[in-house]
This record gives C-alpha cells, structure tokens and sequence, in this order.
C-alpha cells in the first residue's frame, strides 16, 4: 500500500496533528521539517506531492510506539537503509504494537471495515518471512484496517451516509396528501421539521471536519 496513504489515514483515524506528528518523529530522533510533511500528506494528483519513503513511515510507526507505549530499553528503532523496504505485514505489525491489539482487537476492527479473516489467517501475516504458513499482507487489509480504525476511534465522521434518511424522510412527510390537505395545523406542524432535519444533518459532521486537520477520510 502507497505509503503517503498509511500517514493520511493514520493520522485521520487518530486525530494526530501536524505539532503532534512532528513530536513523534522527533521520539525517534528524526527533524521532520513542515513542508515535507505536507508534501507527503497530498495525494498522488495534487501539486507539491512527494512519496513517503519506508524510511519515512516506519520512523512514524516506531515513533507512535514509542508515544503509546513507552520506550524500552535496548530496543531502540532500526532506521532502514537506503534500499530497504517497509512491507505491508511490518506495517500491520507495528499498528498492533503501536495500539497494543490482540488477536481478538485486529479481528473486531476489520470487522468494522466488513472484511473477514480467521485467526489462523491474521497469524500468518506475522510470521516471519521463512516461515512455511507466512502470508504476505495485500493492500487491502492494510486498507481495511485502517478504516476500521477510523469507524473505531472516529465513528463521527461515518454519520454522513446515515444522516441523510432522516432528510429524505422529512421531505417526504411534508408533501401533501389527500388525508390532511384540509389541515393546516398538520401541515405548519411538519413543514417546521424540514429546517431542524437539515441543521441535525449537517452540524455534526461540520463540527468534526473544523477539528481535523486533514478533513475527510478518502474513499479511495
């Protein structure tokens, strides 16, 4: 998985900010400069993009550890070398560590995301490499995961979708019919939902939008 789109979504689904962002990487002695991190929060579309290096995400990663659990020691993080690559499994591995998810939490929050996998399943993807049941990790359960953890942690920004029937609901019952056409009281009473229908539609996810820093998750 493009690795700008772990940072962006993992920053989304925790509500990390760039003081914050910045402060994890310095747990892992690195000088993350402000441009840069914004160049690598764009999409691969947008003007000013750079790719995130492995280097790059897996510093956050051992950073956010670090942050959530506390530095051990002689364990200190591995920089990667210059030709080193960050795989999807050791992103997973290092979200479970960074999150402290059993078995039982890395199952609960895909099932969030609606993607399925066995126990047995989710212990292949962190066996070592030579081991002879290792799988390795696609995108999308990268990808789902870390939806989950949106759905999980941020179950705010999900409102939208649901939001809308109470809307269409509403236009609905103010359309008149043959049984209350004769009733104005009826037809003052429901008309004076629309405006309240559409204030509860809106306001929270506004609300949540102003205090992200990244606005709203992609689809993608």
């Amino acid at each position: 998985m493009i690795h700008n789109d772990v940072l962006r979504r993992l920053r989304y689904a925790l509500a990390i900010n760039d003081t914050a962002t910045i402060s994890i990487f310095k747990l892992v002695n690195y000088d993350m400069e402000l441009d840069y991190l914004h160049a690598v929060m764009k999409r691969e579309e947008e003007v000013g993009y750079l790719p995130c290096r492995d280097k790059i995400i897996a510093l956050f990663l051992d950073g956010l550890i670090i942050k959530n659990r506390g530095r051990q020691e002689g364990q200190a993080p591995q920089d990667l070398g210059p030709k080193e690559r960050l795989s999807n499994n050791e992103v997973l591995r290092k979200i479970r560590i960074a999150m402290s998810y059993k078995d039982e939490d890395m199952i609960e929050v895909l099932q969030l995301a609606g993607f399925r996998i066995s126990k047995s399943e989710l212990s292949a993807l962190f066996r070592k490499p030579d081991h002879r049941n290792y799988k390795p990790a696609g995108d999308q359960v990268v990808r789902n995961l870390l939806q989950g953890m949106v759905k999980k942690y941020r179950p705010e920004s999900t409102r939208k979708a649901s939001d809308k029937a109470p809307k269409s609901a509403s236009t609905f019952d103010t359309k008149p019919s043959s049984l209350n056409k004769g009733d104005n009281r009826q037809k003052e009473a429901k008309l004076k939902t629309t405006p309240k229908s559409t204030s509860a539609k809106v306001s929270p996810v506004k609300k949540d939008d102003a205090g992200s820093v990244w606005g709203k998750l992609s689809k993608k």
